[in-house]
């Protein structure tokens, strides 16, 4: 598995454990970070406090965008994934479309449902279709 690949599912575990949990999401990555249990990679980190800096219009985005499905109804799993999916093609720069989509694809195809990874492709896609108009001002 590539660096960044790793990175993605360490931030998608930290995602995951704040939400269940019902932690604050940046003392839960402080707190993972000092420990040094299992490393947290400097990207995983990057994307943690970028869905973090930006959830509410991720959340947004998603809610709007999801056809017959509330955020709150999604698998926890999915719905932090698409967040990060969301960071990944609004926000890094550096990383291609199709890059962000497929990861987000993968990450649920190992994690989540069968409906899964189809969910997300099309939410993403549709969401990267958006993006001239939805993408933030730098």
């Amino acid at each position: 598995m590539a660096a960044r690949s790793k990175a993605r599912k360490r931030a998608l575990d930290i995602l995951f454990e704040a939400e269940q949990r019902r932690l604050p999401v940046l003392e839960l990555l402080s707190e993972r970070q000092s420990l040094g249990e299992t490393p947290v990679p400097e990207y995983a980190a990057e994307l943690v406090r970028g869905v973090t800096a930006h959830q509410p219009e991720i959340d947004n985005l998603i809610s709007e965008n999801a056809v017959d499905w509330t955020l709150e109804r999604m698998p926890a799993v999915d719905r932090n994934v698409l967040r990060l999916g969301v960071y990944e093609l609004l926000w890094a720069d550096d990383v291609p479309d199709g890059v962000a989509i497929s990861e987000a694809v993968l990450l649920v195809q190992d994690l989540s449902t069968d409906a899964s990874p189809g969910f997300v492709n099309g939410l993403l896609a549709r969401i990267k279709d958006l993006k001239p108009t939805s993408a933030p001002e730098p």
